[in-house]
């Protein structure tokens, strides 16, 4: 579910957030500054940046190694000077016919000015990326499974 539009109204930087994410293109990329802050830091499973080129630098990856990537803000919540975004990444791998999705959140810290500061992706790499790989995929199934407390319910 998308966040409402009155809770955005009421939360101008979150809904500038939301808006950036789900319009997100390789154009808008050369405007990341309108969004993020000069020194803003970017940490997420693979990456720790900071400063505008290196944040740049992760989306223009993302851009190169994946086909149709599109983020969905189902949820938000924001207290003070920051927020948290929970979203759906769709993908397709360069060369792949099939959509692949990964559940995650964002927290994000506003700069006094309004644009993001700090940034931290949270999602499970090994259940929503490494376990859809071939034989690794098997491997991380199996460490999950040997892992486990016991039974577990599949949210998808």
């Amino acid at each position: 579910m998308a966040p409402s539009t009155a809770a955005l109204a009421f939360h101008p930087q979150t809904a500038k957030v939301v808006a950036f994410f789900e319009a997100l293109t390789p154009q808008m990329l050369a405007r990341l500054d309108a969004v993020y802050a000069d020194d803003a830091r970017f940490i997420d499973p693979f990456n720790d940046v900071s400063g505008l080129a290196g944040v740049r630098r992760v989306f223009e990856h993302m851009f190169e190694t994946l086909d149709a990537p599109r983020f969905e803000i189902l949820s938000t919540l924001t207290e003070g000077e920051q927020c948290f975004l929970l979203w759906n990444f769709r993908f397709r791998r360069k060369g792949r016919p099939s959509t692949s999705l990964i559940h995650g959140s964002t927290h994000v810290r506003f700069a006094a000015d309004g644009r993001i500061a700090w940034h931290r992706d949270y999602w499970d790499p090994a259940r929503e990326l490494y376990e859809t790989v071939p034989l690794l995929g098997a491997v991380m199934r199996w460490l999950r499974r040997r892992l486990s407390a016991g039974s577990s319910v599949e949210s998808r």
